[in-house]
């Protein structure tokens, strides 16, 4: 307890104000809460960007198809308007006679009150189509551009547009149009609807084409999408904080007590002012294990202090190791069968730790009436510390399964959790899995643990070599990777720690992997209970009088047929 003869000349324990100094030292640089909201920022910017993108094109493509309905619209006017047959006539004249100019005005008026910027009649040259040459040319008297005198003959802009009259004088196509909008005209973005103007024999005479500028499909398309970005914004400024308020108070904030309190505790070896079951009432397993580590802490004091009074050291030692084995054995489902009401499995579990207390934990809990999650787990190092770390790992493990998250989001949310407040370094190897009671598919994921055992309606148990991810806790940032095992009425699944493999008799021989699966054989038509016995049997045979080296933990799982 305290030294009690250690004392500054404040009153104060020389030791504890060395533990409040490591304390502060120890602190995570980065908060849990921070890498929380960082990461939700951040998808929410990835999906505000796909948003606006997606907007942008359907928006753009949208208003460039008002924009060329609205030029064929008014080329159809025009050519209604325009007297095809006198087309000779017109090009004959050189643009100066009474019907020539009054066609001309009409054009003028038409290209004022729709909306274009030009509305002309050209003939290229049908050798090459290289130059192109106006018959009628008119302007929209807002417009900043001058209109082509008749008769003027210039270069046809590209290949594009020689491709599209070629097209329009050869009869593949009754209209085109063209897009200028990619930053290598002088002109502005604008797009030309054109329409062939056809003779009495159906032959193309000339070529027709209305110019409108994009000018305000532009401002339109820009506006609509800072709206789209100013709600996007405001969106992710609520969901940041009604998420962080919500994560804060849900998990971290209870979370980050119970491990500060355990730190505490572990350094300070006295009870808090306040109880970690005040401070922390959620309903769910983080009340548990606040409320377990208040019965803990209370009764590791009333019997250090006991002992203390009246035993030895070693007395002292043994009495709270004995107590400490009870609290860890409370922790583990230890009833069976678990379920009785449920027959389409039957499951079994044994945990025998090296010394008082161990680091090994199996779990085993419904998600929900269709979902069976199942755990082993395999803590770093014996003893008191590894029984604290295993039942912080536990109740972590199973919090973020009954969220409803998949094994490999499982372990990596624990990894981060545990990562954010590991000030001993230490880690734990786990193999969880989730079984789909209904179909009989498990998906699993493995953290650095053992390989599963599984054995096939009449087969044979036989390892399942599944690929390793890193241990919990000895890394952050880490993710991993989940697979599936579909499983017939009559499988069982073997779920072990390194204990059962690695047991050693008195010659520093190992029990080994082919031993416990010829173990695992010898009784495969046995239920989930007889054959854990048969392989606790084995290696008790094989170790004889040797001291067990490490915790002996095993689970194993049949899936039957469903009642009828």
């Amino acid at each position: 307890m305290n030294e009690l003869n250690n004392i500054t000349a404040e009153g104060k324990p020389v030791e504890a104000n060395k533990n409040t100094t490591e304390r502060k030292k120890n602190k995570p640089k980065v908060s849990i809460i921070f890498k929380s909201i960082l990461g939700i920022v951040a998808l929410l910017i990835v999906f505000s960007i796909i948003v606006s993108i997606i907007g942008f094109r359907n928006f753009t493509g949208a208003l460039l198809e008002q924009y060329a309905d609205g030029a064929f619209r008014t080329a159809n006017t025009a050519i209604m308007e325009f007297d095809v047959s006198k087309i000779e006539d017109y090009a004959a004249s050189g643009g100066t006679t009474k019907e020539y100019l009054s066609a001309l005005e009409s054009m003028e008026l038409l290209c004022n009150s729709s909306g274009s910027t030009f509305i002309y009649v050209i003939r290229p040259d049908r050798s090459d189509y290289k130059h192109i040459t106006f018959l009628f040319s008119t302007i929209n008297k807002n417009s900043d551009y001058t209109r082509y005198e008749f008769g003027f003959v210039r270069d046809t802009t590209n290949e594009d547009y020689m491709e599209k009259y070629r097209r329009l004088y050869e009869g593949e196509s009754d209209q085109e149009l063209v897009i200028r909008d990619k930053g290598y005209i002088e002109t502005d973005p604008h797009i030309t609807a054109m329409v062939p103007i056809k003779d009495a024999g159906g032959k193309t005479a000339a070529i027709l084409c209305v110019q409108r500028q994009m000018d305000n499909m532009v401002h339109v398309r820009n506006t609509y999408i800072g709206k789209i970005l100013f709600v996007m914004i405001a969106l992710m400024i609520l969901v940041i904080i009604v998420q962080s308020i919500y994560l804060h108070h849900v998990f971290l904030r209870p979370v980050t007590k119970i491990t500060e309190e355990a730190s505490r505790f572990s350094h300070e070896n006295d009870l808090p002012e306040q109880k970690l079951s005040d401070a922390v009432r959620n309903n769910d397993e983080i009340g548990v294990l606040a409320c377990s580590i208040d019965h803990m802490e209370e009764r590791i004091i009333k019997y250090v202090d006991d002992l203390t009074k009246v035993t030895a050291e070693k007395e002292r030692i043994s009495t709270e190791l004995n107590l400490a084995t009870k609290i860890q054995a409370s922790m583990l489902p230890s009833i069976f069968p678990p379920f009785p009401n449920r027959t389409e499995f039957d499951i079994y579990a044994s945990m025998d730790p090296a010394k008082e207390v161990g680091g090994d934990f199996y779990d085993f809990f419904l998600v929900d009436d269709d979902h069976l999650c199942l755990v082993m787990a395999d803590v770093s190092g014996k003893g008191v510390p590894a029984a604290l770390f295993m039942m912080a790992s536990k109740i972590i493990l199973a919090n973020y399964a009954k969220m409803g998250k998949s094994p490999s989001e499982i372990l990596t949310a624990a990894n981060a959790t545990i990562c954010s407040s590991n000030r001993e370094d230490m880690f734990v190897t786990v193999w969880l899995g989730i079984l789909e009671i209904s179909t009989g598919r498990l998906t699993a994921a493995n953290a650095g643990h053992e390989y599963p055992v599984l054995m096939k309606p009449d087969g044979k148990f036989e390892l399942y070599k599944d690929k390793h991810g890193f241990v919990i806790g000895g890394m952050a940032g880490m993710k991993y990777k989940e697979y599936t095992i579909d499983m017939k009425p009559g499988s069982k699944l073997f779920l072990y720690t390194d204990g059962v493999s690695e047991a050693t008799d008195s010659e520093n021989q190992l029990f080994g992997t082919e031993r416990m699966i010829a173990a695992l054989n010898q009784k495969s038509d046995g239920s989930p209970q007889e054959i854990l016995q048969n392989v606790r049997s084995s290696i008790d045979t094989f170790v004889k009088n040797a001291e067990q080296f490490d915790d002996l933990t095993m689970l194993c799982l049949e899936l039957k047929e469903k009642d009828k």
